[in-house]
């Protein structure tokens, strides 16, 4: 692996700050959000195309992250051409790190008896171990399996000065994109880096950007249906669980392209039956937030997922845990739906789930907690950062007092409670610092200092 030394991370940050140490008395969002990005690219790695201590899904989400900052600090050119090189390295470098590829065109269904009982399950010679589980020791938290071999696929000798990350701006250039290589299996994944790709085309106005998201979204239009109501798509190849999460990715993925690319009546059609099929099946609940899937009956499963099904079925636990993130993106989706075909319920839509999901997940200074704390895995440790995002897109969208204090309490709060000398940010927004910090718990607090910006 080409690992990132301290002279890459120098490289790539220098020019956003005069010096590598921030003072907690600085109260301006975007010199926050500088000095966090100059932290930040310490784990980027040149050689792979993702940062170090974040997994395939979550280097997506920072790569958005970093996209968004770029749009709302625009006046910064070098943050401008960070961003460009970014793109346009991770384009080249990362479909090697996918930890699971062809695997959603080879899958095939094969019939077996279990205990007498007859029923069909996917398989395909392709599985690499690459999986996701909701564990039911940990909250039905999503955990994440990588295959043994993942983060040390360095393919053939690169010198990473020859990549665009470290070239002119004027001769950064992009490869061709090909929508296979993104793909791993798992619906989200894809649309994460869907979305990331919508990102960077908006910051660069590179079309093949755009075209890569196309072709991601279209691979994905194959999941659909699931067995619920026959509508909405599948978690994964293997059709085991409908979940919020890859639909409303799907909603807003199909969402975004509807105002950017040309044929916007397909998408529109797509975000429309996505959001009517979601709206119909269950899974928001009498509190009006987003659990995180369906049951094997299709009923909303009242905790947060569903992997040990014998579990579930003899289930009785009533808190019916909520995560951040399923209650972020939707809103982002319900934003751009609105934008590219207006109807009078969306952002009121979004703004009762935005609402509901703040005085639930909050504590009582405001600061956003999930149900895992600050015990969270590499996923879930992502997830309230991606409530904020989907936060600043309802706030510019319909500005709301409470989306606006939420935004700015957390951001503060980070700065002053959750972040180590090295401007390094932890998963406990509250507070204290817990070390170690890493790439996906460090971009999820970014997210949080990008939204204050807009405020």
């Amino acid at each position: 692996m080409y690992t990132s030394s301290l002279f890459q991370a120098l490289l790539l940050s220098a020019t956003l700050v005069p010096n590598t140490f921030a003072q907690s008395e600085i109260t301006d969002p975007t010199r926050r959000a500088e000095f966090a990005l100059a932290a930040l690219q310490i784990w980027y790695n040149a050689g792979t195309g993702l940062w170090d201590t974040s997994g395939w899904w979550n280097s997506a989400n920072v790569m958005t992250m970093v996209g968004n900052m770029a749009e709302v600090d625009g006046d910064n050119p070098q943050l401008q051409d960070l961003a460009s090189r970014i793109f346009a390295n991770t384009l080249m470098q990362a479909p090697a790190q996918n930890p699971q590829p062809g695997i959603e065109d080879d899958a095939v269904a094969k019939r077996s008896t279990l205990n007498g009982t007859s029923g069909l399950f996917n398989t395909t010679g392709k599985e690499t171990g690459y999986d996701k589980i909701m564990s039911a020791d940990l909250d039905f938290e999503p955990i994440t399996t990588m295959p043994l071999d993942w983060g040390k696929r360095i393919g053939e000798y690169v010198d990473v000065k020859s990549l665009p990350i470290y070239q002119p701006k004027q001769d950064v250039t992009t490869a061709a994109a090909n929508p296979d290589e993104w793909l791993d299996g798992f619906y989200d994944d894809d649309l994460w880096w869907a979305l990331g790709w919508i990102r960077a085309f908006d910051v660069t106005g590179n079309a093949e950007y755009l075209t890569l998201a196309e072709g991601i979204f279209k691979a994905v239009t194959k999941a659909w249906p699931s067995t619920c109501g026959n509508g909405g798509i599948w978690w994964s190849w293997k059709k085991e669980y409908a979940n919020a999460i890859a639909n409303e990715l799907f909603l807003s993925t199909a969402a975004h392209l509807a105002n950017r690319a040309q044929d916007k009546a397909f998408y529109v059609d797509w975000a429309e039956k996505e959001l009517n099929w979601f709206l119909g099946s269950g899974m928001i609940n009498e509190r009006g937030t987003i659990n995180d899937g369906l049951n094997d009956q299709c009923q909303n499963n009242n905790l947060v997922g569903q992997k040990v099904l014998s579990h579930l079925r003899s289930c009785t636990d009533p808190l019916q845990t909520t995560w951040s993130y399923n209650q972020g993106v939707i809103l982002g989706g319900l934003v751009e739906l609105n934008k590219a075909s207006p109807n009078e319920t969306y952002l009121p839509l979004a703004t009762r789930i935005a609402k509901a999901a703040i005085t639930e997940l909050s504590d009582a200074n405001g600061v956003l907690h999930d149900a895992c704390g600050p015990t969270c895995g590499p996923d879930a440790s992502q997830f309230k950062g991606i409530f904020a995002r989907g936060l600043m897109q309802l706030h510019e969208a319909a500005p709301d007092p409470v989306f606006a204090k939420t935004m700015k309490v957390n951001a503060d709060s980070i700065w002053a409670n959750d972040r180590d000398e090295a401007d390094m940010i932890s998963i406990n927004w509250a507070g204290p610092f817990i070390a170690p910090a890493n790439a996906t718990t460090h971009s999820s607090g970014m997210d949080a200092l990008v939204a204050a910006i807009t405020v």
